[in-house]
């Protein structure tokens, strides 16, 4: 059975974006970034694999799903992680290219079908309202914590759910300040 990670960069104050969906006060230069590249290639979007001459199996994920908005952020690609078998998650997006699939339906039924195949994990990797609705289902949270407070933004999970207990795992601190959380669903 393979596993729903949550794999995302966070602030202290539990935003995964500004506002407007922008990332431009996260980290991108550090010690963090070199472990990044080294631990999850497969995270990585199709540009900046090929800038930084990844081209490695991928060791974690086989499979990504994003919401709307992360699948739509300003200036992204219609097909930002072709090495993965990509789901988009979203009633009202039409117009992808064939390597990208709509999941319009019951999310959580597709998240349990996707578990029950054989293969690499499945990267959630984002946004807030659907880390929310598929809470039920995440197996491992790795944060990446960024020493940033934004105020406000797109909350790490966005919604009402039940409370849900992870237990830390891991915990990594790098010299740019950020640090790489791994929790497991309890």
């Amino acid at each position: 059975m393979r596993n729903l990670i949550y794999l995302v960069a966070t602030t202290l104050d539990g935003f995964i974006a500004a506002e407007d969906g922008g990332f431009g006060d996260f980290l991108f230069e550090g010690d963090h970034m070199a472990a990044l590249v080294e631990e999850h290639p497969d995270a990585l979007p199709a540009q900046l694999r090929e800038a930084l001459g990844i081209d490695v199996p991928n060791p974690n994920f086989d499979t990504v799903l994003l919401g709307r908005s992360t699948y739509q952020v300003p200036g992204g690609l219609p097909s930002p992680y072709p090495h993965l078998r990509q789901y988009v998650v979203s009633t009202t997006l039409r117009d992808t290219p064939p390597d990208v699939e709509v999941v319009s339906g019951d999310v959580l039924a597709k998240v349990r079908e996707l578990k029950a195949e054989d293969g690499l994990d499945i990267w959630l990797c984002g946004g807030g309202k659907l880390a929310a609705a598929l809470l039920p289902e995440i197996d491992r949270l790795v944060l990446k914590v960024h020493p940033v407070v934004l105020g406000r933004g797109i909350p790490l999970f966005d919604g009402g759910f039940p409370a849900a207990r992870f237990a830390l795992t891991g915990t990594r601190s790098f010299a740019s300040g950020v640090l790489f959380t791994t929790y497991a669903a309890a």
